[in-house]
């Protein structure tokens, strides 16, 4: 899979999600590691989703990972917390913004 692939596909699973419940600002980068490498942000901004094929500097987290754990972890197949525990998953930042990521995920 491709860098512009994961984007798409990232967007597509991504296209229905409600944030209006949150209101607060959330930046989360990831960067793709293997297949596909390269790093694209998500953020709830203002109870909207936006996701860009850019790094974000101002993120409050950042996670670090392969695409195929990316998408187990969105499409629930993987915890993130159990991702993270044995490794699959690195955190960078502030850990407890991070875990927000689970309210929408």
């Amino acid at each position: 899979m491709t860098y512009e692939e994961i984007i798409a596909k990232v967007r597509k699973l991504f296209k229905d999600t409600d944030v209006s419940m949150i209101q607060e600002h959330l930046a989360y980068q990831f960067n793709i590691e293997g297949e596909g490498e390269g790093a694209f942000y998500i953020e709830v901004k203002d109870g909207q989703l936006f996701i860009e094929p850019y790094e974000y500097y101002d993120r409050d987290a950042t996670f670090i990972c392969t695409s195929d754990v990316l998408f187990k972890l969105i499409s629930g197949k993987l915890d993130p917390v159990k991702a993270f525990t044995i490794g699959k998953l690195k955190v960078e930042g502030d850990l407890g913004q991070a875990l927000k990521l689970k309210d929408f995920i």
